[in-house]
């Protein structure tokens, strides 16, 4: 089978591997499309483990299925988590399901860019689900990045009457708007330093878009009542963006970092101001079988624009230009890479 080993952002090849082989509590999935997320293209992050094979948004038809796999048959539609959580453990009995140790060693094999994946068993019993017979492909490989954006907005316990402001305007910072716009969100402003991404964030939802190079703190008070936001989220890893949130949330308001700086840069935080003033911060990573579930429904009953949000389909060839697409960060949202067409 052939497999898109990455190496780094400017190096991803296309290499011949064996077919996974599965024991009787596996299944072998036949990948149909698979998106790329911006942290695939976080080289920092990836590098220290290459060369690997990434891609972990993925959608595709069961094409076999071990004797002891009860819930599961040849030819499903399914998508599949590639971190699971133990659904035991301290922090599973607490809700905090991503931060267990299971989820953060489980993993398919060997990942979403490759025409054929070996699912382990506790990914088969726990991270496993069939697509609706009105979801498609396509819109399968949102299931994972929308669930995390469900869990994170949840976990921020965001309310009908609150100003939200979302710091970057890239598909994750996108789906954040759509989601809040579909809960009827009292005000929804984007900031980006792209103007692409400006205009799609006002097109999937926001009312109020701001470029970041201005003073975004000055204009979110001016255009809202003379307030700053009760729900800042942070949907970039640029350090600017952190500061920026920093001085854009209200008092009694949240931060809540869905993206992070690099472990070798420092955010100062003015830890009195936030204590005189209520203010909390709070992070978001992953996403659980619940939410999932929730992302599942929400794609089922058309809650949330997706369509519009591929900008790109490539072939599995293509998956370098994918790649640049991605890290590029310019005129491009949703890139999916069609594996097995």
């Amino acid at each position: 089978m052939r497999v898109a080993v990455y190496y780094n952002n400017k190096d991803v090849r296309i290499e011949e591997r064996p077919i996974p082989q599965i024991n009787d509590d596996e299944i072998l999935v036949k990948t149909i499309a698979s998106g790329i997320c911006g942290t695939d293209v976080m080289e920092w992050y990836r590098i220290k483990k290459a060369p690997l094979v990434l891609g972990h948004e993925f959608s595709g038809i069961v094409e076999k299925a071990g004797k002891n796999v009860k819930n599961f048959n040849i030819g499903d539609r399914v998508m599949i988590s590639h971190h699971v959580p133990c659904m035991k453990c301290h922090y599973c009995l607490n809700n905090h399901h991503t931060a267990c140790e299971t989820l953060h060693k489980t993993n398919v094999d060997p990942g979403g860019f490759s025409e054929y994946i070996r699912i382990p068993k506790i990914n088969v019993e726990i991270g496993t689900f069939k697509l609706p017979e009105n979801v498609s492909f396509d819109e399968g490989t949102f299931i994972e990045p929308l669930g995390t954006v469900a869990r994170a907005q949840r976990l921020a316990n965001l309310k009908e009457n609150q100003t939200l402001l979302v710091i970057g305007s890239g598909i994750s910072g996108l789906m954040h708007i759509n989601l809040a716009k579909s809960k009827n969100i009292k005000k929804i402003i984007a900031v980006d330093i792209n103007e692409y991404r400006l205009n799609a964030a006002k097109k999937f939802g926001a009312d109020i878009v701001i470029n970041a190079n201005d003073d975004v703190a000055s204009k979110l008070k001016e255009l809202n009542d003379n307030r700053l936001a009760d729900l800042v989220i942070v949907c970039t890893g640029a350090l600017p963006a952190a500061k920026q949130a920093l001085n854009c949330v209200d008092k009694g308001g949240t931060i809540l970092f869905f993206a992070v700086p690099r472990p070798d840069e420092r955010l100062e935080i003015p830890v009195n101001d936030f204590w005189r003033n209520e203010i909390k911060i709070m992070t978001s990573y992953g996403a659980a079988p619940n939410d999932l579930m929730e992302s599942i429904e929400l794609i089922k009953n058309k809650k949330i624009n997706l369509a519009d949000m591929i900008t790109h389909k490539l072939s599995f060839d293509e998956i370098q230009k994918g790649f640049n697409l991605v890290a590029e960060a310019k005129e491009s949202l949703k890139v999916i890479v069609e594996i097995n067409k």
